[in-house]
């Protein structure tokens, strides 16, 4: 065949892309088992993050095991449904209405030894979506620790979320005021809520992103509250 030819380079064009393809797609296949297992154990890294457990990448595992008791998923009303709460994919549950949501529920230790319950949270910030872990004292009322992560905020402003520096602000921050369910919400320095709510102050020059803080835990914390109600009962 002449090289020189249409004929010839079209051909040649399709046979590098079946070659490039299939070795993209063999790679991507080979990689894939190795890809989940780093996806699993970084989601085990945050929900440790929760309960203030630092787990470095060779220890995360054993680590989980050791602080991670157990987990189930529950639905509006507290109760127990089937699932595997490590699998509930959150940022689909965040969309649906509070009555149809699977609810997943991780029952961790502190470095104590006492009871925490760490619920996974996910919504919107400035550039894309932000999510996280927020960590419940026995009691199902005060936050014991709380971990927040982002896709693409802007670095020293809505990034800063990811930061002990914003997180620790929830700490020992109520959900239940004077008997009524209030999720924590996230106002500009200097200001309070309206409602009477625990609140913490936003991230300086990140206004839209801790807006999104508030509105996620608002979003993602109430269809909890029976459950968490219930703890006290």
């Amino acid at each position: 065949m002449n090289k020189q030819s249409n004929s010839y380079s079209i051909i040649y064009i399709i046979v590098l892309a079946i070659v490039v393809g299939a070795a993209l797609a063999f790679t991507s296949a080979a990689l894939s088992d190795k890809q989940q297992e780093n996806a699993d154990k970084d989601k085990m890294r945050q929900i440790l993050s929760a309960i203030h457990i630092t787990a470095p990448s060779d220890s995360i595992i054993a680590l989980y095991s050791e602080y991670i008791t157990g987990s189930f998923v529950v639905d509006e009303t507290g109760k127990k449904i089937e699932g595997d709460a490590f699998d509930v994919n959150v940022a689909n549950e965040s969309k649906k209405k509070d009555e149809d949501r699977e609810l997943p529920v991780f029952v961790g230790k502190s470095s104590d030894g006492s009871t925490k319950y760490i619920l996974p949270v996910y919504g919107a910030g400035l550039w894309g979506p932000i999510w996280g872990y927020v960590a419940f004292n026995s009691d199902g009322k005060t936050i014991f620790g709380a971990y927040f992560a982002h896709q693409g905020e802007t670095p020293g402003l809505g990034a800063e979320i990811e930061k002990p520096a914003f997180s620790d602000r929830f700490i020992g921050k109520s959900i239940f005021k004077q008997g009524k369910f209030l999720p924590i919400t996230v106002v500009k320095a200097g200001t309070q809520p309206s409602r009477g709510e625990d609140y913490v102050d936003g991230v300086s020059g990140g206004t839209i992103t801790s807006n999104g803080v508030a509105s996620m835990l608002a979003n993602c914390l109430t269809p909890y509250e029976a459950f968490l109600q219930s703890l006290s009962d």
